[in-house]
């Protein structure tokens, strides 16, 4: 052990000193390593920060929610005029669901595809996110107040002219005026401002800190409903641990039932999951994980490469030194790990240096960009470090294998 210790310390010394001698030609070879490492932990680092960042904004939503609409989020094999023909989806649909599938938590009707121009007094905002829902989508979304309240059932049932705003928008919209209780003008009419989202922050979906909520039946007064009016969707919240198969069956027999389908006919409608959407995103995930590994292995490869041309180079600066060492009893194991050691440390050098410019440029990325933070894990760091062992041992093989194999007679000769 004394001896593998005293190796490991020479080699090291021979590593470093590699560095002094030819700084040039080791700081070329070992780019290519540092950059290989450099790119497979920034792409993991990055793509582990944007998971934990989506997971965090989904985390108050179930993935079981179900969006009951007239076209599918994701693809499907119904063509498009199909599609098309099929019927709107509206507040009476919603009123259906909610008095006949049992086992709903909450449940909400939402209009989608609006942005509006909301004035107060001189100051007016064009392309607003107005998200105009039932009451239920309090709950669903699992919103939480800031200031003031959420319009209640009975508001969002008679369609009261309230809004509520997302906090970004509040400020805005008042400066630094008091928002509750001001009459702001949407749709051309004026409603009442009762509430104001806490503020969540930077967001990949629509963050609430710029939507404006306000009663569906309120907007559904003067908006174009049926085939080609504004499409809407029945949101349904399950209720905890149920069957969502046997709770998705149900919701489809029944619905089919009140659309009046024949059991031959196919559905008109279609029944999204929240599921299906995080199932789409970790497929996204892991295919920019792939393409991160597949582009930084080739910076790899030419690091490994340049890391078996620097040991192939001190193989021949050292043959003198080699046929010496085995004229003295070396054996051709102390001189196979002499340079296997030699070639793992620089490659190790190589990682390091990378890993400490993923981690400056962590600590800066995360300063610049707001509400996002770039993780930088022990996991992915230790992975980097592996790597790097991994990339020396294998571009220093060869290059041991050939120096533990010299004549000690003919490597004297040779180095002479």
């Amino acid at each position: 052990m004394i001896l593998y210790f005293r190796l490991f310390k020479e080699s090291f010394a021979f590593a470093i000193n590699a560095l002094r001698n030819n700084k040039l030609r080791t700081f070329l070879s070992l780019l290519g390593v540092t950059i290989g490492i450099f790119s497979i932990i920034a792409v993991l680092a990055a793509v582990d920060s944007l998971d934990q960042s989506i997971k965090s904004q989904l985390s108050g939503l179930d993935k079981n929610t179900i969006y009951l609409t007239k076209f599918s989020f994701g693809p499907t094999e119904v063509p498009r005029w199909q599609r098309d023909n099929y019927p709107q989806t509206e507040n009476s649909d919603y009123e259906f669901v909610n008095r006949n599938i049992p086992n709903i938590k909450s449940s909400a009707y939402i209009i989608f595809g609006n942005s509006e121009t909301i004035k107060y007094q001189d100051n007016t905002i064009s392309n607003v996110n107005v998200a105009p829902g039932s009451y239920g989508i309090y709950d669903i979304e699992d919103l939480k107040i800031g200031k003031g309240r959420f319009y209640t059932e009975s508001e969002s049932s008679t369609g009261a002219p309230v809004i509520v705003l997302g906090a970004e928008l509040s400020d805005n919209i008042f400066d630094n005026e008091e928002p509750i209780g001001k009459q702001i003008r949407i749709y051309g009419r004026k409603v009442t401002v009762i509430g104001v989202i806490k503020k969540v922050g930077a967001s990949l979906f629509d963050s609430p800190d710029e939507k404006a909520y306000l009663p569906s039946n309120f907007v559904r007064q003067f908006t174009n409903g049926g085939s080609d009016g504004i499409p809407g969707a029945v949101v349904i919240k399950p209720e905890a641990g149920v069957d969502i198969e046997a709770f998705e069956q149900v919701l489809r027999q029944r619905f089919r039932a009140y659309r009046g389908l024949k059991a031959d006919e196919p559905d008109n409608f279609f029944v999204n999951k929240l599921s299906g959407m995080t199932d789409a995103i970790d497929n996204i995930i892991g295919v920019m994980n792939l393409a991160g590994w597949i582009i930084s292995g080739f910076s790899l490869l030419v690091g490994g490469f340049g890391i078996a041309n620097i040991m192939f180079v001190s193989v021949k600066e050292r043959t003198n030194l080699i046929g010496i060492q085995k004229s003295l009893g070396a054996k051709n194991r102390f001189i196979l790990f002499q340079f296997l050691f030699e070639a793992i440390i620089l490659a190790v050098i190589g990682g390091l240096i990378g890993l400490t410019f993923v981690w400056i440029v962590a600590l800066i990325a995360t300063q610049v960009v707001d509400d996002f933070e770039f993780i930088l894990s022990f996991w992915n760091m230790f992975l980097g470090f592996s790597l790097s062992t991994l990339i020396g041992l294998i571009s220093g093989v060869l290059p041991a294998i050939s120096a533990s194999k010299l004549d000690p007679v003919e490597a004297i000769r040779t180095g002479m």
